[in-house]
C-alpha cells in the first residue's frame, strides 16, 4: 500500500434508486489528515455517497478504495474494519440504554473475570462527553435527551472508536453555535492525528472555519472541488443551485402596534425551573435563542399542549385550555417541531394525507369516510402557496427533501385559521435554497398577521427575520434584546452572554422580559 494513498477515494461512482439517477460518475478523493466538506442542495447526493463509503450502500457502477485498498464487498462491517466511523443524519441511538451504553456500544471495558466494568464505562464516557463540556450523567438513559444532545451523544460514539476516516452528515444540524465551536475544536483534533473527515453541511459559514477542501454536487454530479481557500460562500451556492441567488433573508417589515396575541403568564412546562411571562403580537417574528437545553423546545410545547403545563395560554384574550394540542390547534395555534420525521409526519403517507392530517374532521363523511376529493384540492392549493411541486402529492412523504418536508408540515397548518405559528428548529437539514423560501413564507404569515415566535440554534437566522429576540438560559428567559441598529456580531456577544448567564456591559441593548 502506497504511503501517498489518499484516506478514501471514489472512481466514477453511480447510484440509483428505482431507476432514477442519484449519483452519476462521480469521481472524488480525500486525504488523510484534512476536512472535507460535501455541500450540495437536499437530494444532492452526499448522503448517497456517505453511506456507499460507510458501507450501507453499494454502487450500481464504479469503486471505492480506503487507504488504497479497494472495497469489494459493501457491508458497515467491512468500512469499519478499514477504520470508516458514520454519524448519520438520522440518528440511530438505542432508546432504552443508558449514554454511556451507547457511547461505548460494542466496546465496554470489562473486568479480568470477563464482565462489564461499570465504574470504568462510567468514568470513560465522561471523559468523551468532555470533550463537548456537555455535562450530563452518563448514566442517563438516552431517551430523556433532546435531539441536540442526543446528536452528542453519537458524535462521542463515533471519536471513541479512534477510525481513520470520520463520515459526518449534518452533524450541526441540531447542536447550537456554542456545541459547533466545541465540535470543531475535536475535529482540529482529529485532523492533527491523521484522521480524514468527511463532512455535510447546510451552514455555508461553516466552511470557512472547518474545511480544507470543498466538493459540490448538483444533481447527483460533482461539478466543482477544490481547496476551500478558492471558494466564497457565494461560489459555493451559485454552485450549488446552478445560478446566481438573492439576498437569503427577506425584508423584515415593522410590526404593527396591537394588543398580543399570544401571551403566556406565568407558563411552567413540565420540568420546567421557573414559569416564563412573555407576548407576541399580530404580524411580530419573536426570536428564542439559547443554549442546548435552554428550554426553548419544552417551552413550544407547553404552549401547544404535548407536554404537561401550569399558568396560562392566551390567544387573543382567550385562555386556551393547556395539555390538549386539539383544543391548541382549535385556538389558532400551530406548531412546526424540531424533529420532523418523528414528530411532524406519518412517513409512509403522501404528501397529502400529511397536509390534511391535523383537520381530519374537516373531510370526514359520516364518521368513517374521508371526501379524498376536497382533502386533494385543498391540500394542493396550501402546496402551491409554499411552492410544493403538484407531482409530490401523492408521493410518500419519506421520498422528499428535507425542505419540501418542511415545507409539508407548513403546509398542513395553512388550511386552518392560524393565528399563533410555533417555529422549532425550522431549517434545520434544510438546503440553501429550501431554507431561504422557508424565510420568504415565515415572513409573509407575519405580514398577514399571524403572531411568530421562532426557536433556533441559528444565530444568524434569528437575527435577520425576528423583531426581537428572547434568550432563554434554564428554562427562564434571561433578557430581551431589541437588536435594531446593532452589528450582527454584536447581538450575537449579547445572546451568548446572556445564554451563558454572564453580566451585560450593555442597558440599553436588552431588558428584561415582561
Amino acid at each position: 500500500m502506497a504511503a501517498t494513498s489518499p484516506a478514501v477515494e471514489c472512481r466514477e461512482v453511480r447510484k440509483s434508486f428505482g431507476g432514477v439517477p442519484v449519483l452519476t460518475d462521480v469521481s472524488v478523493s480525500f486525504d488523510a489528515g484534512t476536512v472535507n466538506v460535501l455541500a450540495g442542495e437536499n437530494g444532492a447526493g452526499k448522503s448517497t455517497l456517505l453511506n456507499m463509503i460507510a458501507g450501507l450502500l453499494a454502487p450500481d457502477a464504479g469503486s471505492i478504495s480506503i487507504a488504497g485498498q479497494e472495497i469489494g464487498h459493501f457491508d458497515p462491517s467491512v468500512a469499519h474494519r478499514h477504520g470508516v466511523s458514520f454519524i448519520p443524519q438520522e440518528l440511530a441511538p438505542l432508546p432504552d440504554m443508558r449514554v454511556e451504553e451507547n457511547v461505548l456500544l460494542g466496546r465496554a471495558p470489562r473486568s479480568r473475570f470477563g464482565l462489564i466494568d461499570r465504574a470504568a464505562m462510567t468514568r470513560s464516557a465522561g471523559e468523551l462527553l468532555a470533550q463537548f463540556g456537555i455535562d450530563i450523567d452518563p448514566r442517563t438513559p438516552m431517551r430523556r435527551l433532546p435531539v441536540a444532545l442526543t446528536q452528542i451523544v453519537e458524535i462521542a460514539k463515533a471519536i471513541g472508536w479512534e477510525s481513520s476516516v470520520l463520515l459526518m452528515d449534518e452533524p450541526t444540524a441540531a447542536i447550537s453555535e456554542r456545541e459547533t465551536e466545541r465540535l470543531f475544536t475535536v475535529i482540529r483534533r482529529l485532523r492533527e492525528r491523521g484522521v480524514c473527515v468527511v463532512y455535510t453541511t447546510h451552514r455555508m459559514a461553516e466552511i470557512e472555519v472547518i474545511a480544507d477542501t470543498v466538493c459540490v454536487l448538483r444533481d447527483g454530479s460533482l461539478v466543482s472541488n477544490g481547496p476551500a481557500t478558492d471558494y466564497t460562500e457565494r461560489d459555493i451556492v451559485t454552485a450549488m443551485i446552478g445560478r446566481q441567488m438573492g439576498n437569503l433573508f427577506p425584508a423584515r417589515a415593522p410590526a404593527p402596534e396591537q394588543k398580543p396575541m399570544l401571551a403566556l403568564e406565568a407558563l411552567r412546562p413540565a420540568g420546567a425551573p421557573e414559569p416564563v411571562t412573555l407576548s407576541v403580537r399580530p404580524g411580530e417574528i419573536v426570536g428564542l435563542a439559547g443554549l442546548v437545553g435552554a428550554g426553548r423546545t419544552e417551552l413550544l410545547e407547553g404552549i401547544f399542549g404535548v407536554r404537561p403545563a401550569k399558568g396560562r395560554v392566551l390567544v387573543d384574550g382567550r385562555a386556551v385550555r393547556l395539555g390538549v394540542p386539539h383544543a391548541a390547534i382549535a385556538a389558532g395555534i400551530a406548531l412546526v417541531p424540531e424533529d420532523r420525521k418523528n414528530a411532524g409526519l406519518v412517513l409512509e403517507l403522501s404528501t397529502t394525507d400529511n397536509t390534511i392530517l391535523p383537520h381530519l374532521s374537516k373531510y370526514l363523511r359520516g364518521r368513517t369516510f374521508i371526501n379524498r376529493r376536497t382533502g386533494q384540492r385543498e391540500a394542493e392549493t396550501v402546496a402551491e402557496r409554499v411552492n410544493l411541486q403538484r407531482s409530490n402529492a401523492s408521493r410518500p412523504v419519506r421520498t422528499l427533501s428535507g425542505g419540501n418536508q418542511q415545507k409539508v408540515v407548513i403546509a398542513r397548518w395553512l388550511l386552518a385559521d392560524m393565528r399563533v405559528l410555533l417555529l422549532d428548529e425550522p431549517t434545520r437539514g434544510v438546503d440553501v435554497g429550501s431554507r431561504a423560501e422557508i424565510y420568504r413564507i415565515i415572513s409573509q404569515l407575519a405580514a398577514a398577521g399571524v403572531a411568530v415566535l421562532l426557536a433556533s440554534s441559528e444565530l444568524d437566522e434569528v437575527i435577520n427575520l425576528t423583531h426581537r429576540i428572547l434568550v432563554m438560559r434554564q428554562g427562564r428567559v434571561a433578557g430581551e434584546i431589541q437588536h435594531d441598529g446593532m452589528t450582527d456580531a454584536a447581538v450575537k456577544e449579547r445572546i451568548l452572554r446572556l445564554a451563558m448567564g454572564l453580566n451585560s456591559t450593555d442597558p440599553h441593548a436588552e431588558r428584561a422580559s415582561a
